[in-house]
């Protein structure tokens, strides 16, 4: 007998009411017949456990039954538990719509026409709607108590009657008249308009002892807590006509408490609404910030950063510390960690909006106003954006990942016949590579199918589909507009660290895999040949080359032909130079000791080869290596050279090779004879019968075409030769490659496609970013193409466990950037995403600019120059994670990596002053000395210190002097990216635009305060709601705070930490 109970089955004895056996209903499936006289059922486990067959009474009972057994897992339950949240929210909706419509005319309820709604007039691309907030003459419940508070920003749609919570301001503590520094902003594709209410709910937070006492940011269906932490003071709503159209663009609202036995409310004080216009500084109040704000304190917040919701996240408050550590010594420097874009008629610019926005998406801002330190207000937008170049970029290239492929597997199987040994190898290699390619094409099938966001969260990382696509890869930029500098803006791309999440990281990441593998390669012994990574990319490089100059060559022969039977002297000449230059491009593209050695080998490996003594004599240890291959051809001995003998003719390819040429020689040698002779007889037929001399030329005309013809014919044809002969050497030698390494070197390709992918994603979206900033600015455009792009990696990973294989990754991806190269074209379409060409080792990735920006561009860049990259990564663990490696780990690949970027920085810089006149940097950045700056990074990084965060600001410093781009990243570019960011952008305000030295740290908490995001859920009515107690998402978080007591304790805790890691393994 079966008895259900929860998600426990039991399985009862006939005999006796006890249970016999328990099966637990998790991980399982149930399987039920459709035939109308089957009543049996199937448990399956996922677990491979033996199948579980249950028979019911009758069909009814075992339909019964199967639903039961569904419904009893935790997925079932979980099923149930939503289904009820979707209740409740539509009752709280139903509330809210009733609540909102007390806000609205009756007419406008009552109307059953189509509304019509008055649009507000904005700047193209700009927010529509900003303003400013403070309070005054607050009145608290008791006399004594000073009201710490903040406010809430609901929108009363016209259109849907509904109250919906936007956003509130941080927490000012301690004053009656508090002026708060957040503002709020509406992004432009947000449906506001005249006739839309805004409601500002102010209130006075009760525990000050908590610093994050706000509301969360919780998805739909969750409620927060109910803890009493908080008071409604009052609330005021205006018509956002009313502030547009106000003289003064303020105004001034009553704050009044609300409550069910008054009519009017209670008075407790009064809100001052300000329009803010960016462009437009707001003068007077200056006095009253200034004396008042010694008395009004902060509340600090946890700091956000693009997550799921495309928000902040929490962190630990230890990485604060860290990270503030920066600041101590910039006080006397200019702080350029974000450079400075000015070019007013390129921000607000009509012409560059198409093409941005086709890269840009989704965009969040945030406003502020801080007090600089001459008693003047500056103005601070902060804006977050998604790009669609998060899923663009990887399908681009996995569809050229495909199309290569097919293209290697064709070339294995055109190698002709090979000895048996070979010929299973190449069965074996193409077999692996089929089932690769077909995991390409159903991940690309897979990605063509999402739909939602442009990008990928940090908890979808370990997702197989989207494993080619960055973790939050998201624009951060500050727009600032100040006194000292107006319309300054200040970018920086956050994207988490490129790596192959799916694959793990158990035996490390790919710098270690790569190094095991390429080892193993040398020191095993193989059924193949040894071929370097070097020339097996040199292999890849002329398999390009000749499928890239093939067709060229063809075509420009053609085009001989044809400038021949037209009698063109000029079109003649023109197709002979272009045909001159591709044919000596190809040749030298075979002038290579791997092509003959390739096809000695390929010799070898032909069924019915016998290798003879050469007449050069050898040890007899040669000999009887030699002897053991004819008596076993199919144990062929791994070798890093290849024998020669006296069958194979080693000139032959020679010959081939060079009759390319000589038949090119005789191309040009009769086009030269032919032009000389036209040029003869038009000197002496120059008084002739014109009509005489039409039939002439047109006889001519056959004759050059008639002469040509054969020679051309002989070019192609030796050329092909050379094609066939060179094509199958070289897929022999990848043959090698790939027969060495099954499946490992598959893999390892794999992944390194996946990590290149994430870093290609991030490099293509700082490029068009800086491009579109910085298209006025001649100095960097100059750079450009005579230098080349610096691009500096800011990474906050740490070296222990998981981490360390994800810096790996990290590693190998962004020097695999180094093979990436730039081209900028004119825009033929509307369509202005980024064109991906080329193969593994050699990308180029086309730019298309509209033709008005095109033409801002030099003449170099217009006439398709190719850009190159200088990727630098400079990396700093400053997590717990990085005290466990560095008490009781190994910090030393971190060290190597940030020891090899600075040679390449070096690098940079030297190839930088050499090409580049000494006024092409910004006249903000003259003071500080590169040369110095450089040296003290190179004494950082010898210093070897413990969580040297100066690294990162000397890095960060130099980028930025060097017109570089800049990123940062973490393992999920959530937390430790978020602190970074926040506190770069506080310094950059202190240093280039006075920031008022006591708003510093107020500064940066309104920048890290999630309650300023807006988004906010409550489980009641805003004026009876209770503020919920929001606990920090970190674990870390008190057990850290309390070892900040006693180093002892530290140790305590790293200890016991070490033996939770070792249990939790075992």
């Amino acid at each position: 007998m079966l008895q259900a109970r929860g998600r426990f089955l039991l399985l009862e004895n006939l005999t006796s009411s006890e249970a016999s056996e328990v099966v637990i209903l998790e991980r399982c499936w149930v399987v039920e017949f459709k035939s109308k006289t089957d009543v049996s059922i199937i448990l399956k486990f996922q677990s491979g456990e033996p199948d579980l067959y249950i028979e019911a009474a009758s069909k009814p009972d075992c339909e019964a039954w199967a639903v039961a057994l569904g419904e009893a897992n935790s997925e079932g339950l979980r099923n149930k538990i939503q289904q009820l949240r979707r209740l409740i929210m539509e009752i709280k909706e139903e509330r809210a719509s009733e609540e909102a419509r007390q806000f609205l005319p009756s007419s406008q309820v009552d109307s059953l026409g189509e509304p019509q709604f008055t649009s507000i007039q904005r700047i193209a691309n700009e927010p529509k709607l900003e303003f400013s907030l403070a309070c005054k003459g607050l009145v608290a419940a008791t006399r004594d108590r000073k009201l710490n508070t903040f406010i809430q920003v609901s929108v009363v749609h016209p259109a849907e009657h509904i109250l919906t919570r936007y956003s509130s301001t941080e927490i000012v503590e301690g004053t009656r008249d508090p002026l708060f520094l957040t503002g709020v902003t509406f992004p432009p594709e947000y449906p506001i308009y005249e006739e839309t209410k805004i409601k500002l709910t102010v209130y006075d937070v009760k525990d000050k002892s908590q610093d994050t006492v706000l509301t969360s940011v919780l998805p739909d269906h969750k409620e927060p807590r109910a803890d009493v932490g908080r008071s409604f003071l009052g609330c005021a709503t205006f018509r956002v006509g009313d502030l547009v159209k106000s003289k003064e663009q303020q105004l001034t609202l009553t704050l009044r408490f609300l409550s069910r036995t008054s009519d009017g409310g209670k008075t407790v004080g009064t809100i001052e609404v300000n329009l803010v216009k960016m462009g437009e500084f707001e003068d007077g109040e200056m006095d009253h910030i200034t004396t008042d704000a010694q008395d009004q304190k902060f509340l600090c917040f946890l700091p956000l950063k693009s997550c799921s919701c495309g928000f902040l996240s929490a962190t630990c408050a230890h990485n604060t510390e860290n990270l503030e550590r920066m600041t101590d010594r910039r006080a006397k420097e200019e702080c350029a960690l974000v450079r400075e874009c000015t070019a007013p008629e390129g921000l607000s610019g009509k012409d560059n909006l198409p093409s941005l926005n086709a890269v840009l998406k989704n965009p969040i801002c945030k406003l502020y106003r801080f007090p600089t330190s001459d008693n003047k207000w500056m103005r601070i937008r902060e804006q977050m954006a998604e790009t669609t170049l998060s899923f663009h970029v990887p399908k681009e290239l996995i569809n050229l990942h495909i199309k290569e492929d097919m293209r290697r597997n064709q070339e294995l199987k055109d190698l002709g016949e090979l000895a048996p040994h070979w010929d299973n190898m190449r069965k074996s290699v193409i077999a692996h590579c089929d089932q690769m390619l077909s995991m390409y094409q159903d991940t690309l099938a897979e990605l063509g199918k999402h739909t939602g966001s442009s990008f990928k969260s940090s908890c979808s990382k370990g997702e197989k589909t989207l494993e080619f696509i960055p973790i939050n890869l998201h624009l951060q930029r500050m727009h600032v507009h100040s006194p000292r500098l107006k319309d300054a803006l200040y970018d920086v791309i956050t994207v988490g660290a490129p790596a192959a999440h799916f694959q793990g990281f158990k035996n490390g990441g790919l710098r270690k895999l790569l190094s095991k593998f390429e080892a193993e390669r040398r020191n095993t012994g193989y059924q193949c040949i040894y071929y370097s990574p070097e020339n097996t990319a040199k292999a890849k490089e002329v398999l390009s080359n000749i499928n890239h100059l093939q067709p060229l060559i063809s075509s420009h022969a053609d085009l001989l032909l044809n400038s021949a039977s037209q009698h063109s002297p000029d079109s003649l000449k023109n197709s002979l130079k272009m045909l001159s230059e591709k044919t000596e491009l190809f040749v030298h593209a075979f002038k290579d000791q791997l092509v003959r050695s390739a096809l000695l080998a390929l010799y070898t490996a032909r069924p019915g080869c016998v290798l003879k003594k050469p007449a050069v004599p050898r040890s007899s240890a040669e000999e009887s290596d030699d002897l053991k291959h004819q008596n076993h051809p199919s144990q062929i001995k791994r070798q890093d050279s290849i024998p020669h003998h006296s069958e194979y003719d080693e000139e032959e390819w020679d010959r081939v090779w060079a009759n390319v040429g000589k038949s090119l020689n005789c191309v040009i040698a009769m086009v030269d004879r032919l032009l000389e002779k036209d040029n003869s007889s038009k000197t002496k037929e120059g008084e002739s019968d014109p009509s005489a001399a039409d039939c002439k030329v047109l006889h001519a005309g056959g004759d050059w075409y008639e002469q040509l013809y054969p020679l051309v014919i002989t070019l192609k044809d030796c050329m092909g030769e050379v094609v066939t002969r060179a094509k199958q050497s070289m897929a022999f030698v990848l043959l090698q490659e790939l027969a060495c390494g099954l499946p490992q070197c598959l893999m390892l390709t794999l992944r390194r496609d996946i990590v290149f992918s994430q870093a290609l994603a991030g490099l293509v979206c700082g490029f068009i970013i800086k491009l579109h900033t910085s298209l006025h600015d001649q100095g960097f455009l100059q750079q450009l193409h005579t230098v080349g792009l610096l691009v500096q990696y800011e990474g906050l990973l740490s070296t222990y466990s998981e981490e360390a294989g994800m810096l790996e990754d990290m590693a190998v991806g962004i020097s695999d950037l180094q093979k990436v190269m730039f081209k900028v074209i004119e825009a033929k379409s509307e369509d202005f995403l980024p064109i991906i060409t080329g193969r593994r080792e050699h990308y180029v990735i086309e730019v298309q600019l509209p033709a008005k920006m095109f033409e801002l561009l030099p003449q170099e860049i217009k006439e398709g120059k190719l850009l190159r990259m200088y990727p630098v990564l400079f990396n700093v663990g400053i997590n717990e994670q990085q005290t466990l490696a560095e008490r009781f780990g190994d910090t030393t690949l971190q060290e190597n990596i940030n020891q090899e970027n600075l040679e390449l920085l070096k690098e940079y810089y030297n190839l930088f002053t050499e090409k580049m006149p000494p006024d092409c940097l910004p006249h903000f950045q003259e003071q500080n000395d590169l040369k110095g700056l450089l040296e003290n990074l190179h004494q950082n990084i010898q210093a070897k210190r413990r969580k040297n965060v100066e690294i990162m600001w000397l890095a960060a410093t130099i980028c930025r002097k060097l017109n570089g781009v800049r990123f940062t990243c973490c393992k999920s570019a959530k937390d430790r990216t978020s602190m970074s960011v926040t506190l770069e952008q506080c310094s950059i305000l202190r240093d280039e635009h006075q920031l008022h030295k006591d708003f510093f740290i107020r500064a940066l908490d309104c920048m890290r305060s999630r309650q300023t995001q807006g988004a906010l859920n409550e489980s009641d009515d805003p004026e009876t709601g209770c503020l919920t107690d929001n606990k920090p998402t970190s674990r870390h978080f008190y057990p850290v705070a309390l070892l900040l007591v006693s180093s002892h304790l530290l140790v305590v805790w790293l200890i016991l930490s070490l033996a939770l890691l070792l249990a939790k393994y075992q």
